[in-house]
């Protein structure tokens, strides 16, 4: 049983300020940071090194989304020059695109893996933040992500203890730390709830050379109101849920589900409080709680949600720091390679809904990259759950820039998730159950159902004339790359 901590501060500890702990850090240095779904990570460090006036080419590695601080003030003072796996911020998304920062896209799922076993550069320094600290133990704050990993793989370690942290986020942290192959077992976990670890993240004492206290906290997250068609999208998906529910023997006790971060899931989650579940348990197996999960567990509609990260708003967090002591019963944050494990996703049969940039009419779907080419954030962890779903759902709006663009191409010119990984696509005009059908049945179901009625014609005409030259999935390249253009 894990004995609570009632002290931020626990032992003999190197306690020093943010501008002394950054002048250790070498000025090329590869710092793994904390952070995911834009909470949790580092603040007074990163800010301190962006005002250092040494100048800086760092790679920084983290486990997901983080703050301004990082992703904003460090690119603008020109600090960061390689960045891994995934940013959230214009900032960094421009200097990403002019090749100012070398970017490499990874699923994070294995994000943790590629730091301690060779496919990332060699770390210098692992700067977390935490809501306590000892000797050779930290307890993580609003998100967990690849902390262990990340305090594992590096040779020095710098922590932030954050007073804006409640201490009694440690009754929702479950960390457990698979082992190194080839020795590495199946996770012991058998239910989403289930607890296998500790809320602390145990280190070498010789690691931790600085700790700082900060008062600063997260960005946070935020989440447009719902459009007309965002509550059409949550009903449309809302019906195919419940149709799959009826017919679909994995789901007559239990539905685990699992969302992608941001306004759609939000408004997905939002149309579940209504769905008639019968006797049948809710389950949040993910990687984000979000607002409307919370709205979920409050009015009864969810049984428990397991994630690696409080990506709520400020609204949000401010409601579960004063609720924790009644949703640290529900709510488990875990580390990204137990949140986002394939064995796991795929043992509680989890129903994965995420969203993408465009979808061709073959079901192959684009979720990072713009006509092709121009980053927006990365793949995050819809890879993980997409491919290792036992239902995966594509949800997103048919048309963008009010109905001007088409989010339904006929060939997407980036390539996240192939048609192995897609089993349906949602959008507001309808449901395209793309399984067990050919490529030339896909794009049918998928121009008749998920695209907008303006466009159909042309998706249409461009099937048939590919279809004229044959193939197992026609294309017809010339009139794909018009249609960039249109």
């Amino acid at each position: 049983m894990t004995v609570a901590v009632d002290e931020r501060f626990v032992g003999d500890l190197p306690r020093t300020d943010a501008e002394r702990a950054a002048a250790s850090i070498p000025a090329d240095a590869t710092v793994l940071v904390s952070g995911f779904g834009s909470v949790g990570y580092p603040k007074a460090v990163p800010l301190a090194l962006a005002a250092d006036e040494r100048e800086r080419a760092l790679t920084v590695v983290s486990g997901g989304s983080v703050g301004e601080e990082i992703d904003v003030t460090l690119v603008e003072a020109g600090a960061i020059a390689r960045r891994y796996p995934f940013q959230a911020t214009p900032q960094a998304r421009a200097a990403i695109n002019d090749r100012t920062i070398a970017f490499s896209d990874r699923n994070v799922s294995t994000v943790g893996d590629d730091v301690q076993y060779g496919r990332l550069a060699t770390p210098d320094v692992a700067v977390v933040e935490a809501v306590a600290v000892g000797e050779d133990w930290l307890i993580p704050s609003t998100s967990i992500g690849q902390t262990p990993a990340f305090v594992e793989a590096a040779p020095a370690l710098i922590v932030e203890v954050n007073r804006t942290q409640p201490l009694a986020l440690q009754a929702v942290h479950d960390v457990y730390r698979p082992e190194a192959p080839p020795a590495r077992q199946p996770i012991p976990l058998t239910e989403p709830d289930e607890r296998i670890g500790d809320a602390k993240i145990r280190f070498d004492p010789e690691k931790l050379t600085a700790v700082v206290e900060t008062s600063r906290p997260d960005s946070t997250y935020s989440f447009r109101e719902p459009t007309d068609d965002d509550r059409a999208l949550a009903a449309q998906f809302g019906a195919f849920l419940a149709d799959e529910l009826r017919r679909n023997p994995a789901f007559e006790q239990s539905v685990p589900l699992q969302f992608g971060v941001g306004s759609i899931g939000n408004a997905l989650m939002g149309e579940l409080v209504e769905l008639e579940f019968d006797d049948r348990e809710v389950i949040y197996f993910g990687e984000v709680i979000q607002d409307g999960l919370l709205d979920m567990l409050d009015a009864g509609a969810l049984r428990c949600a397991s994630a690696t990260t409080l990506a709520l708003t400020e609204e949000g967090q401010r409601r579960f720091f004063d609720g924790i002591d009644r949703y640290a019963d529900d709510v488990v944050l875990r580390p990204t390679d137990v949140s986002n494990d394939a064995g796991l996703i795929n043992r509680f049969g989890v129903v994965g809904v995420n969203s993408a940039i465009e979808v061709d009419i073959y079901g192959h779907a684009n979720s990072t990259n713009v006509r092709g080419s121009r980053m927006i954030n990365g793949i995050g962890g819809s890879g993980d759950f997409n491919r290792n779903a036992l239902v995966s759902v594509c949800a997103l709006p048919s048309t963008l820039d009010d109905g001007s663009l088409s989010r339904i191409v006929p060939m997407t010119f980036h390539v996240d998730h192939t048609e192995h990984d897609l089993d349906v696509v949602v959008t507001e005009q309808g449901v395209a159950d793309l399984r067990g059908c050919s490529p030339v049945e896909r794009a049918e179901r998928i121009i008749d159902e998920c695209a907008h009625p303006s466009v159909r014609p042309r998706l249409r005409e461009y099937l048939d004339a590919a279809s004229a030259s044959g193939g197992h999935i026609p294309h017809d390249l010339q009139r794909a790359v018009d249609w960039l253009d249109q």
